[in-house]
Protein backbone atom coordinates (compact mmCIF):
# COMPACT_ATOMS: atom_id res chain seq x y z
CA UNK A 1 0.00 0.00 0.00
CA UNK A 2 1.58 3.54 -1.15
CA UNK A 3 -0.11 5.72 1.53
CA UNK A 4 -3.73 6.68 2.81
CA UNK A 5 -5.75 7.77 -0.57
CA UNK A 6 -8.51 9.32 1.61
CA UNK A 7 -10.64 9.08 4.48
CA UNK A 8 -14.39 8.32 3.87
CA UNK A 9 -17.21 10.87 5.96
CA UNK A 10 -20.76 9.76 6.31
CA UNK A 11 -23.14 12.94 6.01
CA UNK A 12 -26.27 13.76 6.19
CA UNK A 13 -26.32 16.64 3.69
CA UNK A 14 -23.64 17.37 1.26
CA UNK A 15 -24.84 20.61 0.84
CA UNK A 16 -24.19 21.90 3.91
CA UNK A 17 -21.24 19.63 4.74
CA UNK A 18 -19.17 21.46 1.54
CA UNK A 19 -19.15 24.84 3.17
CA UNK A 20 -18.14 23.50 6.53
CA UNK A 21 -15.57 21.47 5.45
CA UNK A 22 -14.01 24.37 2.95
CA UNK A 23 -13.73 26.60 5.89
CA UNK A 24 -12.13 23.56 8.44
CA UNK A 25 -9.48 22.56 5.74
CA UNK A 26 -9.60 26.03 4.34
CA UNK A 27 -9.57 24.62 0.73
CA UNK A 28 -12.35 24.50 -1.69
CA UNK A 29 -14.00 21.56 -2.89
CA UNK A 30 -12.39 20.17 -6.68
CA UNK A 31 -15.07 17.59 -7.21
CA UNK A 32 -18.71 16.16 -6.65
CA UNK A 33 -19.78 12.83 -8.17
CA UNK A 34 -22.56 10.97 -8.06
CA UNK A 35 -21.53 6.69 -7.65
CA UNK A 36 -24.95 5.53 -8.45
CA UNK A 37 -24.17 1.95 -8.01
CA UNK A 38 -22.65 2.78 -4.21
CA UNK A 39 -25.76 4.78 -3.75
CA UNK A 40 -24.09 8.06 -3.10
CA UNK A 41 -22.90 12.20 -3.64
CA UNK A 42 -19.25 12.64 -3.13
CA UNK A 43 -17.55 15.20 -2.60
CA UNK A 44 -13.82 15.63 -2.46
CA UNK A 45 -11.10 17.79 -0.82
CA UNK A 46 -7.55 17.64 -1.26
CA UNK A 47 -5.30 17.87 1.71
CA UNK A 48 -1.54 17.38 1.34
CA UNK A 49 -1.26 14.14 -0.30
CA UNK A 50 -4.36 12.90 1.02
CA UNK A 51 -8.00 13.65 0.44
CA UNK A 52 -11.42 13.83 2.02
CA UNK A 53 -14.24 12.57 0.79
CA UNK A 54 -17.43 13.39 1.87
CA UNK A 55 -20.75 10.97 0.89
CA UNK A 56 -24.18 11.16 0.62
CA UNK A 57 -26.35 8.48 0.76
CA UNK A 58 -29.09 8.93 -2.53
CA UNK A 59 -31.59 6.30 -1.85
CA UNK A 60 -32.81 4.34 1.37
CA UNK A 61 -30.77 1.33 0.33
CA UNK A 62 -27.41 2.88 0.68
CA UNK A 63 -24.84 1.44 2.65
CA UNK A 64 -24.10 5.11 4.07
CA UNK A 65 -27.73 5.76 4.53
CA UNK A 66 -27.67 2.44 6.59
CA UNK A 67 -23.95 3.50 8.55
CA UNK A 68 -25.64 6.93 9.41
CA UNK A 69 -28.94 5.67 10.73
CA UNK A 70 -26.64 3.00 12.84
CA UNK A 71 -24.07 5.16 13.67
CA UNK A 72 -24.82 8.07 12.77
CA UNK A 73 -22.57 10.68 11.19
CA UNK A 74 -18.76 10.44 10.90
CA UNK A 75 -15.49 8.46 9.70
CA UNK A 76 -17.10 5.72 7.25
CA UNK A 77 -13.87 3.88 5.87
CA UNK A 78 -10.18 4.38 5.15
CA UNK A 79 -8.79 4.38 1.84
CA UNK A 80 -5.52 2.91 0.61
CA UNK A 81 -3.70 3.67 -2.50
CA UNK A 82 -2.57 0.55 -4.38
CA UNK A 83 -0.52 -0.12 -7.33
CA UNK A 84 -2.26 -3.21 -8.62
CA UNK A 85 -5.32 -3.82 -7.08
CA UNK A 86 -5.75 -7.27 -8.29
CA UNK A 87 -2.90 -8.49 -6.54
CA UNK A 88 -3.41 -6.45 -3.87
CA UNK A 89 -6.48 -8.73 -3.15
CA UNK A 90 -5.21 -11.69 -4.04
CA UNK A 91 -2.81 -10.97 -1.37
CA UNK A 92 -4.55 -9.71 0.96
CA UNK A 93 -7.21 -12.69 0.69
CA UNK A 94 -4.88 -15.11 0.83
CA UNK A 95 -3.99 -13.99 4.15
CA UNK A 96 -7.52 -14.39 5.36
CA UNK A 97 -9.35 -10.91 5.34
CA UNK A 98 -12.81 -11.06 3.76
CA UNK A 99 -13.23 -8.61 0.58
CA UNK A 100 -16.64 -7.03 -0.05
CA UNK A 101 -16.48 -7.57 -3.93
CA UNK A 102 -14.55 -10.53 -5.90
CA UNK A 103 -13.77 -8.11 -8.68
CA UNK A 104 -12.54 -4.54 -8.56
CA UNK A 105 -15.61 -1.95 -9.15
CA UNK A 106 -16.12 1.44 -10.67
CA UNK A 107 -15.70 3.96 -7.69
CA UNK A 108 -15.03 7.67 -7.54
CA UNK A 109 -12.50 10.27 -8.81
CA UNK A 110 -11.70 7.78 -11.75
CA UNK A 111 -10.47 4.43 -9.01
CA UNK A 112 -11.42 0.92 -8.66
CA UNK A 113 -11.95 0.01 -5.75
CA UNK A 114 -12.35 -2.31 -3.28
CA UNK A 115 -13.48 -2.84 0.47
CA UNK A 116 -12.37 -5.32 3.30
CA UNK A 117 -15.02 -6.58 5.06
CA UNK A 118 -14.44 -4.38 9.22
CA UNK A 119 -15.48 -8.16 10.54
CA UNK A 120 -11.73 -8.99 8.81
CA UNK A 121 -9.92 -5.32 9.68
CA UNK A 122 -10.62 -4.82 13.68
CA UNK A 123 -14.37 -3.07 13.38
CA UNK A 124 -12.47 -0.54 10.12
CA UNK A 125 -14.27 -0.35 6.76
CA UNK A 126 -10.95 -0.82 4.71
CA UNK A 127 -11.13 0.44 0.89
CA UNK A 128 -8.08 -0.62 -1.58
CA UNK A 129 -7.99 2.10 -4.79
CA UNK A 130 -6.08 2.15 -7.76
CA UNK A 131 -6.30 4.76 -10.06
CA UNK A 132 -7.54 3.61 -13.55
CA UNK A 133 -5.28 3.44 -16.37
Amino acid sequence: MLKIEHLGIAVSNLEESIPLFEQLLNTPCYKTEAVDTEGVKTAFFQTGESKIELLEATNEDSPIKKFIDKKGEGIHHIAFDVDNIEAEMKRLSALGFQLLNETPKEGADNKLICFLHPKSTNGVLIELCQEKR
